[in-house]
């Protein structure tokens, strides 16, 4: 925004401006929960006995392509370039245009890969970036509140994608994402993360050979 289009703008529109910049990640989070709050799920960012819990069965040497739906202003996306290989790539998914503006300004990792469109639509997405299928594969969308026949078609989209071994890991604050997942994935261990804001049901759906 140049200095006249700043002189322009609302007295309003500039002092939220100004609390959302000294807010940080924090004020990104909070307007794209304002903006879309079905999408989003939460106001409050995972915890990180959450994202170390979710993340401590990934087989990461042996990881070359990990997708997280929904990564929001990035929660999980430095834990998991931690621990990503130096050849690996983490590719995320956010249908808020704000949230994938943020991550691309922020993130500066040649291995990630910040994508503005639907979950539903992982494997063209997947092939678009030069791989065939994923090794893992992450969410934290709000399966029960999204538009009917999508959780379902997420769902079905992430068994395809995923390699035979690899995994899709899920954390929820309600049960209903188990069930979508049971359709497709016989496999599914689950644990309580009691230590989140609010607490959370985590799920790994294991995508064994046929």
């Amino acid at each position: 925004m140049t200095s006249t289009e700043l002189a322009r703008e609302p007295l309003p529109q500039r002092i939220m401006r100004k609390i959302k910049h000294g807010m940080g990640p924090w004020g990104v989070f909070l307007e794209g929960f304002i903006r879309n709050p079905v999408m989003v799920g939460s106001i409050v960012p995972s915890s990180r006995f959450t994202i170390n819990r979710m993340l401590a069965r990934v087989d990461w040497a042996n990881t070359k392509l990990f997708v997280e739906y929904g990564p929001g202003v990035g929660t999980f996306c430095q834990p998991v370039l931690d621990r990503l290989p130096r050849e690996g790539t983490l590719l995320v998914i956010d249908t808020n245009p704000l949230f994938i503006d943020y991550l691309r300004r922020t993130i500066t990792d040649s291995r990630f890969i910040a994508v503005h469109g639907s979950a539903a639509d992982v494997e063209e997405i997947v092939r678009a970036h030069g791989h065939e299928q994923a090794d893992y594969v992450l969410s934290g969308l709000p399966f029960s509140t999204l538009p009917d026949g999508v959780a379902p078609a997420i769902a079905a989209a992430t068994h395809r994608v995923i390699r035979e071994g690899g995994a899709f890991l899920v954390y929820q604050f309600r049960r209903k994402a188990r069930s979508y997942m049971a359709r497709h994935f016989h496999r599914i261990d689950e644990k309580y993360e009691a230590r989140n804001v609010p607490p959370c049901f985590l799920w790994w759906g294991w995508k064994d050979a046929d």
